[in-house]
């Protein structure tokens, strides 16, 4: 290539660098430009408000005021009245008449509209609601004729995928055949272009409920159906965010990714997933540590080798597109992991962390990488994704003072980040809060780095957490933050235990074909995990490679530089982190920083009231969750 050749090759590239650097900035200005906008809105409501109040004080005062000289006056004609000798009696007065209004209309129509001298018709009836919901609905297809086909041609399948979530009992069949295996690839044929078209972070306003890791667990994710968004997510105000991670782990993650994918495909302003470390092909193809929990190994054993490997690929390819971040409000950060490292410019300056994840290319492998990612951004995303707050003992001995991040206990060159870090971050984007997931937790929400940084744990299984475990989230709720758990008692109907009365009908290969599928568990406490978190890393075989080249997508080829973290020379979880406390407690809250900008937020908690087991038939004790190592207590928590 001549010498003019690369100088040209040098500018287009450093104009895509530029332009891509823009869009992003422009991206977190408009988020900004919204939350602003949506203040504004308060505060002409809330202006609204006391100038009706005052309108109407005014308004009673006057009243008032004319009610007292009404009433002098007739005193006074009854005092002149009984001093006279006339007795003609007093003038009446005749009643101001009221006009009220009438909720008829009135309606002129013509009978014949073809015929020029066709009479006129006169209509009343009774004036419905404008403002209808449903007419509202109607009203956008009809303006939209593209859209009601779209919402036409998705109706059939989540239709189907709903009815199985409901009760995948009766669809064991379903599950195990191909029309399931074909419904998941025309399923992620629609959601990777949302995912694709979405920014890498996303933008919402509360309220929002706030998830952490699935990983396969069914049962937990319909505990979440039945008690958040009972009547439907669409029904139900507010956003959901789920933070990652999936699948793996768990024996039903074919069946909980195809329901979020769905509710995604049906409300994609609505439902919002985050790719979390197990949304990699590196982690969720590792059959050789993760044996039958492994999603490969889940996808292969439903629906064969050659057409389970393809179904594994290609939603593969809607997680390689997934969104990595979320702010909410403006003023929470939410992502799998944590904070990625700042990176700086040649001059000198920090760019802004934000900005970073934005410039994360659409389609990003990770681990592995495409051939395209570039090393700095391939960096940014495995941060998302990997990091962990420091524990109190690698703050005094491996986190570096000058940058507050240092190397996690995870190994594998992922990265752990300390108390400086999370101050540094949301000084330098004016945020209060860190939501985020990637770590076990029994009391399902875990807090740490002052108050600043939140735990969420969704899954209360296979993670030996124990038999007490419990899953939870967090809704964002304007200025209050308010943690919603699953008590370990709570009575499901849709997993049993082998030994449970609900199946002793079924024959021992239903009860095998529901134990393949995750309806039907040997341990009766839900807590087996046999992996080892020290194995080492053995390369997957690839016994399908060649196989599959008709897929109907763009091919991105994969690098074969290593990725910036090693999924197998890291530990599942981090030994003795900060989060394996053992207790949930908010009393290092520190809520100032936030009030600054809202009310102080308040900590409280829904909890569950178990029915009778269903397995043992004990009567079981609310469970509350404790917010202190001494004592329970309900309701507002006070923060310091």
């Amino acid at each position: 290539m001549s010498s003019k050749h690369r100088r040209s090759h040098a500018i287009t590239n450093g104009a895509n660098s530029n332009e891509a650097r823009y869009q992003s900035i422009i991206r977190e200005k408009d988020a900004q430009i919204d939350s602003l906008h949506v203040k504004y809105n308060a505060l002409a409501n809330k202006l609204y408000t006391l100038s009706r109040q005052y309108k109407e004080y005014r308004a009673t005062s006057k009243k008032q005021h004319q009610q007292q000289q009404k009433q002098q006056k007739q005193d006074q004609q009854t005092t002149n009245t009984a001093n006279s000798d006339n007795h003609g009696g007093h003038a009446a007065t005749t009643p101001k008449r009221k006009h009220i209004l009438s909720p008829y209309g009135n309606v002129v129509r013509e009978t014949d509209p073809k015929n020029l001298n066709g009479s006129l018709t006169h209509e009343r009836a009774r004036m419905g609601r404008n403002a209808s919901i449903a007419t509202a609905k109607e009203l956008t297809l009809l303006e939209c004729p593209k859209e009601e086909s779209r919402h036409n041609a998705n109706k059939a399948l989540v239709d189907r995928i709903l009815k199985m979530f409901n009760d995948p009992a009766s669809h064991i069949d379903y599950l195990n055949s191909e029309d399931f295996a074909n419904d998941l690839l025309k399923l992620n044929s629609k959601i990777r272009n949302i995912f694709e078209h979405e920014p890498r972070v996303a933008f919402l306003q509360s309220p929002v409920y706030v998830f952490g890791d699935i990983h396969g667990n069914l049962e937990d994710l319909h505990f979440f159906s039945d008690n958040i968004w009972r009547l439907g997510m669409s029904l139900t105000a507010g956003n959901f965010l789920f933070l990652g991670d999936y699948v793996d782990r768990g024996m039903s993650c074919l069946e909980c990714i195809a329901y979020l994918f769905s509710m995604k495909l049906l409300m994609p302003h609505k439902v919002f997933l985050l790719r979390g470390n197990h949304e990699t092909r590196d982690v969720n193809g590792w059959e050789e540590h993760y044996g039958m929990r492994s999603f490969l190994w889940q996808c292969r054993d439903r629906f064969g080798d050659t057409l389970g490997y393809k179904v594994w690929d290609q939603i593969n390819s809607a997680f390689d597109r997934m969104p990595l971040a979320a702010v909410i409000d403006q003023d929470i950060f939410c992502v799998h992991g944590g904070i990625p490292r700042p990176l700086e410019l040649e001059d000198g300056s920090v760019v802004s962390r934000i900005q970073e994840i934005l410039n994360v290319p659409r389609v990003a492998g990770i681990n592995p990488p495409y051939e395209h990612e570039n090393e700095h951004y391939q960096q940014v995303a495995s941060d998302c994704i990997w990091s962990d707050p420091a524990s109190e003992e690698q703050e005094q001995t491996s986190v570096d003072p000058e940058s507050g991040y240092g190397e996690s206990l995870r190994g594998g060159g992922a990265i752990c980040f300390g108390h400086k870090a999370v101050k540094d971050f949301l000084e330098q984007h004016n945020f209060s809060y860190i939501m985020r997931a990637h770590e076990a937790h029994a009391d399902g929400v875990a807090v740490s780095k002052g108050g600043k940084v939140f735990t969420i744990f969704s899954t209360s299984k296979d993670h030996n957490q124990g038999s007490e475990a419990m899953a939870g989230c967090i809704l964002v709720d304007f200025e209050n933050l308010q943690v919603i758990n699953r008590s370990h008692a709570y009575r499901n109907v849709y997993v049993h235990r082998r030994d449970s009365v609900s199946i002793a009908k079924l024959t021992e290969s239903e009860i095998e074909e529901r134990m393949r599928l995750g309806l039907v568990t040997e341990n009766p406490e839900g807590d087996t995990d046999d992996f080892e978190d020290s194995e080492e890393w053995e390369d997957m075989e690839d016994e399908s490679e060649g196989e599959m080249d008709d897929f109907d997508e763009e091919h991105y080829e994969f690098s074969t530089r290593r990725s910036s973290v090693i999924p197998g020379d890291t530990l599942s979880s981090p030994p003795n982190s900060s989060q394996q406390d053992g207790h949930f407690d908010f009393t290092h809250v520190d809520s100032n920083s936030r009030s600054k900008k809202r009310v102080c937020p308040r900590f409280s908690t829904i909890t569950t009231i178990a029915e009778d087991n269903e397995e043992s038939g004990d009567d079981v004790k609310e469970n509350n969750m404790d917010f202190d190592d001494e004592k329970k207590e309900m309701g507002t928590f006070k923060t310091y």
